[in-house]
């Protein structure tokens, strides 16, 4: 290491220095100069080996949290301890604390009532002199006191965000004990109960974001984030649940996304909200008690400091507005914003997504089009009036989106006589949109960001050094391949020849994650990375989003059907791209999809203050299956069924075949089984056997019950309910809490498979040998295992008609195979697996003759000086014993321990 050098080297420099200053001679200046660019090349060479030691730490080893850490370090990205110099009309301010209160004060100015225009002042002063009262003597089940589910859900589901101003984390309260948080709960509920709200937890730190491509100069530049109270946010969550169940069950969230043109800007939308349309909004849907003064209690007398480089502003307040950052907003928000699409006809299709308005209509008259929109932001214009907010003239814009040839008008709208832009593309949520539907400008949009971000890969690997390819694969999928994903749904209707220009960025990265050589078939990169073509990649992530459409039963497509006319029009024109239905249902045929029922889901089926609790006993916990003799495990159980003999045993089981799915229950003797749908996994069938045995013990009169089951995953995905699970899951414990309404006593227990149990082994036989076919709904999860599975089978396909590609014979089955620890023996291997390597393929980047055996009278290729060509005989038999060998041999799934020595042996190791 050069490291122990540098300091002599740059102590030797500065004693050269000191001589050439009291003696400058010529012999002395360049003894300096010599000391000087000696000690500049040991310090260059300290950088590069440190450099190379901190990039190649980067390994498949590394956690998430660490490989983000120094992929932010390697890309520059630093917090921004930088203190900003703010500039207004009159004065420059630099200092922290001045910095910090011009800051505040600003962000205290935006959301004041004097920011309201007259008018609204006027109105607001009015309708607030009548109080809202949400005292109630009627009982709401919204109001009933929290549970320690609800608050132990709530700290699961949270982020470890920074903690407000009482210094209090979610770390430090998911590490409270079991009493700590009765304590907890307990204080919650008082603070629910009583009506009171902590003071402190009215306060917020503001920390300043520089929005993007804004002058840092302008303290109208920032977006203040508010960090609240963890305390107060897990309360807050807890509330968030039962608010949104209850405005979903009441069917009075906004209506549902269509596609539009006329894109409105909201001006401070969450700083200017009106509070009290926020409680007369909530004060209108019926909300009373304890739940809406917990609210009434959230927005009132809210104060802030701004926190600049450890500097605290001071405090200011938040007149009006919602608080960004804090859990409550958001909802709240909508329940305010929401009642602008009241305000529109018929005729007018709107969306609503946060403070992102967009509306359209569609005609052939542009005339009645124009009236309709500007009566629609009439309107539109008059519940802002109204209700506190404005939009910006200047920031909305229109796209008139047409295919006809020649002259034709624009539709002039306007806001207060300021005309609405025309623009020729927009970009709504991420996505931008052009005129024509192409989507060339998105795609040429999105290619150049991917471009950009790859430098992040380049700087990361190296041939000889650097990341390993698992880590670089990670990094590309989050930074790069992320992006090219969102919205491929919507922009994957442009032609084949707009989406292949996002090609190249693909095959640039699996290039720079494997070291490739630059003439490598792109084929050869997709398998040896294990990474899907990407009109492959999109035709999955279409299908998996057309399913989880027909499993929302009130999703707008679910009613989009396509006339006959424009049926016989696609049918004349196949070359017009179809609807996205129409496609899904093209992709369901050619892919050979079974055409099956998707399971609805229901996110609301439960209660957020009755939801189902779970339990299961264990008996054999404490043995493990392959250290035990099955003879243990049947004298357990045995002893088990003694504790519960009152208990009536019911056994379950589900099995899965490649052409075969089916369960089991066995209950009192009689065995059942049930034949399911070939697209359900083994885990549905499993649950499904769970559910069936529940729904033949309903029939009968209330006793006691001990079901069985091998097979843990589904006990614990009823022991650990959330909104998403599986539907099965769902069914199972809604169908168990009402058992246990009617006075079912129900013991659920987890049981070894195939230890001799005579119930778990009547009630396997009953679930492979199945004839009675069980009409169920596959589930969305279980429908997109069969998706991957069928794209994997076309790309298998196309693969195994690659019989003149190098890698095909190497690796004739895609699959992921192992990675090697070091990156320069991974990248070598890469080589001699694709074929490609600088030896042999050199001379196609410089227009050369390709090299020849001077022996063999043949052009070097890595077959030939592996495995054909004589002049290495001996060398294979002393490093491989044998001189009969295949690629496979020596470059297979697990490369030949002598391969490298071989190939050092013969010269051509450096060459690769």
């Amino acid at each position: 290491m050069v490291e122990r050098f540098l300091p002599t080297s740059q102590k030797e420099q500065r004693r050269a220095w000191g001589i050439f200053r009291r003696y400058p001679t010529s012999a002395n200046l360049i003894a300096f100069k010599r000391a000087k660019a000696l000690a500049r090349r040991i310090r260059r060479q300290c950088q590069r080996e440190s450099w190379i030691q901190y990039v190649s730490s980067i390994t498949s080893s590394t956690t998430s949290q660490q490989l983000w850490r120094k992929v932010k370090a390697a890309n520059g990205l630093y917090r921004d301890f930088n203190i900003p110099i703010l500039e207004t009309s009159t004065a420059l301010y630099s200092s922290p604390l001045d910095v910090a209160n011009l800051i505040g004060k600003t962000f205290a100015s935006v959301s004041s009532s004097d920011s309201y225009s007259p008018a609204f002042q006027a109105t607001k002063n009015r309708l607030e002199r009548t109080p809202i009262n949400f005292r109630c003597r009627q009982p709401f089940p919204y109001n009933c006191d929290f549970d320690m589910f609800a608050l132990k859900r709530a700290l699961s589901s949270a982020h470890n965000t920074s903690p407000g101003p009482d210094g209090i984390s979610y770390v430090l309260l998911r590490h409270l004990s079991e009493d700590s948080l009765v304590s907890l709960l307990y204080l919650f509920n008082r603070i629910w109960r009583e009506q009171v709200y902590p003071t402190q937890w009215q306060e917020a730190i503001v920390i300043p974001i520089l929005k993007p491509g804004k002058d840092p100069k302008n303290p109208l530049s920032y977006r203040p984030i508010a960090l609240t109270s963890c305390l107060c946010k897990t309360l807050e969550r807890m509330v968030n649940a039962r608010l949104v169940y209850q405005k979903q069950n009441s069917k009075r969230f906004c209506p549902e996304e269509s596609f539009g043109f006329y894109l409105f800007d909201i001006e401070k939308a969450y700083d200017r909200t009106w509070r009290y349309g926020i409680l007369r909004t909530l004060f209108d849907f019926g909300f009373r008690g304890n739940l809406p003064t917990f609210i009434q209690h959230f927005l009132k007398l809210r104060t802030f400091r701004v926190r600049l480089a450890g500097t605290l502003s001071a405090p200011f307040t938040q007149a009006e507005g919602v608080p960004q950052g804090s859990i409550l907003s958001v909802i709240l928000f909508i329940c305010h914003i929401s009642h602008i699409l009241n305000v529109l006809s018929p005729s007018i299709q709107a969306s609503l997504y946060v403070d992102d308005l967009q509306i359209s209509c569609e005609g052939s008259d542009m005339r009645l089009i124009e009236r309709q929109l500007q009566t629609a932001v009439n309107n539109i214009v008059k519940w802002c009036d109204t209700n506190g907010h404005s939009i910006s003239a200047s920031k909305s814009c229109c796209v008139h989106f047409c295919r006809k040839r020649g002259i034709h008008p624009d539709p002039e709208i306007r806001i207060r006589d300021i005309q609405i832009p025309v623009v020729p593309d927009v970009r709504f949520l991420g996505v931008i949109f052009d005129r024509r539907l192409t989507f060339l400008p998105h795609i040429l949009h999105l290619r150049k960001r991917c471009e950009k971000s790859l430098n992040l890969l380049k700087v990361l690997s190296n041939t000889s050094w650097g990341a390993d390819r698992t880590s670089l694969l990670r990094v590309y999928q989050a930074i790069v391949l992320s992006r090219i994903d969102y919205g491929c749904v919507a922009y994957g209707s442009a032609c084949n020849s707009t989406l292949q220009k996002l090609d190249p960025v693909h095959h640039m990265a699996l290039r720079i994650c494997s070291g490739a050589f630059r003439t490598s078939p792109v084929q050869s990169l997709y398998v040896n990375c294990h990474q899907l073509p990407l009109d492959l990649r999109r035709r999955k992530l279409s299908l998996a989003f057309y399913f989880k459409i027909l499993s929302v039963p009130s999703h707008p497509l679910q009613n989009v059907y396509m006339s006959t006319s424009m049926k016989r029009l696609y049918d004349a024109r196949p070359s017009n791209i179809r609807p996205f239905m129409d496609r899904m249902k093209l992709h369901i045929s050619e892919l050979d999809l079974p055409n099956v029922r998707i399971q609805q889901r229901n996110l609301f089926l439960f209660q957020p203050w009755n939801t189902p609790r779970f339990h299961y006993i264990n008996p054999f916990a404490t043995y493990s299956k392959s250290t035990v003799v099955p003879v243990v495990f049947q004298r357990v159980f045995a002893y088990h069924r003694s504790q519960y003999s009152r208990y009536s045993a019911i056994y379950t089981d589900g099995s899965k075949r490649a052409d075969y799915v089916g369960c089991g229950v066995v209950i009192e003797d009689i065995m059942h089984g049930y034949r399911l749908d070939t697209s359900c996994s083994v885990f549905t069938a499993e649950a499904v056997a769970i559910y069936r045995a529940l729904q033949l013990i309903d029939s009968n009169m209330p006793r006691k019950y001990c079901i069985y089951t091998d097979s843990m995953s589904v006990l614990e995905a009823l022991e650990n309910y959330n909104d998403r699970c599986h539907p099965v899951v769902c069914k199972i414990l809604d169908i168990t809490s009402r058992l246990y309404s009617k006075g079912f006593d129900i013991v659920f227990c987890w049981l070894p498979s195939h230890v001799g149990i005579i119930g778990n082994e009547q009630a396997d036989s009953a679930a492979k040998s199945a004839t009675t076919h069980l009409p169920l709904a596959v589930p969305l999860s279980d429908m997109k295992r069969v998706i991957m599975h069928h794209i994997f089978k076309i790309w298998q396909e196309s693969w195994s008609q690659q019989l003149d590609n190098k890698l095909h014979s190497v690796k004739p089955v895609i699959g992921a195979w192992p990675v090697m620890p070091m990156r320069r023996t991974d990248v070598k291997l890469t080589r001699l697996r694709i074929g490609h390597t600088r030896f042999t393929h050199r001379h196609l980047l410089f227009g050369e003759r390709a090299p020849e055996c001077p022996s063999c009278n043949v052009s070097y290729t890595v077959h030939h000086i592996l495995i054909d060509c004589p002049v290495f005989n001996h060398h294979r038999i002393t490093f491989f014993h044998t001189s009969i060998l295949t690629l496979s041999d020596l470059v297979g799934r697990f490369p030949h321990q002598n391969l490298f020595a071989f190939m050092k042996k013969i010269g051509f190791l450096y060459f690769i």
